[in-house]
């Protein structure tokens, strides 16, 4: 398995804000989608492109333009829904799929509740958003359904990332780059990040 870490200044000085609990919803928002947006920038360094020419007011001029699959990003509700925002500034023209799953509370399994995913995703680029890779269950789900739908060289995107998390995507998908802005100390008997920044869903929506 690949693991990104993007670490990039400005980066680091978004997440340190994103992680500060006085941090409201609206704020929080704003950030985890500008994150995303400077995160898939990384992320998305290895499109294909192609040549063209253009006319400029003063001279054609030989260009460069994104070329070969077509671009799916795919949420993990609801908290991965803010990350689609912020990379649809950027590739407006991309589709986007949601997968639900929520994580039992005893067992920690992930449940799915819902998925629609685009009905071409076998022939796009995509990329899963999750913002909070703990340990990893959900994300592993989801990349499962990715494959048995015929998605191939899924990149999996996070804010941030547990050891445990990683640990199991390397596992059960060896093949997936992990693209992350931070990766933490463990999880805790709660199966929360440590240090975190708590649950992403609550603080994007304002929710306990």
């Amino acid at each position: 398995m690949k693991i990104t870490l993007v670490d990039h200044p400005l980066v680091q000085h978004k997440l340190a804000h994103l992680r500060d609990k006085s941090t409201g919803p609206k704020d929080f928002r704003e950030l985890a989608e500008e994150i995303a947006m400077l995160m898939a920038y990384e992320a998305m360094r290895d499109l294909e492109l192609e040549e063209r020419v253009v006319e400029t007011p003063v001279a054609p001029a030989r260009v460069r333009v994104l070329s070969g699959k077509k671009l799916a990003l795919v949420a993990i509700l609801r908290a991965g829904l803010v990350m689609v925002e912020g990379i649809l500034k950027l590739v407006p023209h991309a589709r986007v799929g949601h997968i639900g799953l929520y994580r039992d509370p005893e067992s920690l399994s992930p449940v799915q509740y819902y998925a629609k995913l685009p009905p071409d995703i076998a022939e796009r680029r995509v990329f899963l958003l999750d913002p909070m890779l703990a340990t990893g269950g959900s994300a592993s789900h989801a990349l499962r359904l990715l494959k048995d739908k015929g998605a191939t060289g899924v990149k999996l995107m996070c804010l941030i990332a547990a050891p445990e998390g990683l640990e199991r995507i390397g596992r059960d998908h060896p093949e997936t780059e992990v693209v992350v802005a931070a990766i933490d100390e463990r999880l805790n008997e709660h199966g929360y990040i440590v240090p975190g920044l708590g649950d992403a869903g609550d603080r994007i929506y304002g929710t306990k």
